[in-house]
């Protein structure tokens, strides 16, 4: 494993975070950006095998190196970000030929959705058991 930096677009769930002071706390579930406009929103890390994920910015991303992330937040900081709660979805309706029941549907916007990484495969990524770093 090299401590050279890496793009944020090579981190695969399953990598390390480390805390601003080196520590290992958590795993990368998902990353979060738009790839095809080289744009890094952040990543979703879970803290414990069992917790919540939280979502971490990518202003609070210090370095990615191959297999790990290191973050600008000690751990406390890291463990107190908001729990992750994946978008709802949206649909497109074009007002001219919606009729009125329609319209009013758009507006209804689905709770977000928290529970994204089913518990089998979050525990094989925690062990490094997926065939990913």
């Amino acid at each position: 494993m090299s401590n050279d930096p890496v793009s944020w677009l090579v981190v695969q769930p399953g990598w390390k975070v480390e805390s601003v002071e080196g520590d290992e706390i958590g795993r990368v579930e998902e990353v979060a950006g738009d790839s095809s406009a080289d744009i890094f929103d952040g990543l979703v890390v879970a803290f414990s095998m069992f917790a919540k994920p939280r979502f971490v910015a990518a202003e609070q991303v210090a370095g990615i190196t191959d297999g790990r992330v290191k973050l600008a937040l000690d751990r406390a900081s890291a463990e107190a970000l908001p729990a992750y709660a994946e978008p709802g979805e949206s649909i497109e309706v074009g007002p001219e030929k919606a009729g009125i029941m329609t319209r009013l549907e758009s507006d209804v916007v689905p709770a977000p959705r928290t529970e994204h990484i089913p518990l089998l495969r979050r525990i094989l990524l925690w062990f490094g058991l997926t065939g990913r770093r």
